[in-house]
């Protein structure tokens, strides 16, 4: 089982290991979701969607759907 963005908790970070689904929107990839930047979830809005994510000091707010498809790898940095 691989691990996504949306498994992540409050304060957690990852690398981002593969982003290449087609369902992922473009606008996110140009925003950095690419592997081997790093992520770290800031916040997460009630019923846990969005969540608001630090990526490669971009910030970030994805429906968790869309979270689901981006695999990482956690971090403890």
């Amino acid at each position: 089982m691989h691990l996504t963005i949306a498994d992540l908790k409050k304060g957690e970070k990852g690398i981002i290991t593969d982003s290449s689904s087609k369902d992922i929107p473009l606008k996110l990839l140009e925003m950095g979701c690419l592997p081997g930047n790093k992520v770290h979830l800031l916040q997460l809005a009630p019923f846990a969607d969005p969540m608001y994510l630090n990526v490669n000091d971009s910030f970030l707010a994805i429906r968790k759907e869309t979270a689901a498809l981006i695999i990482i790898k956690k971090t403890d940095e």
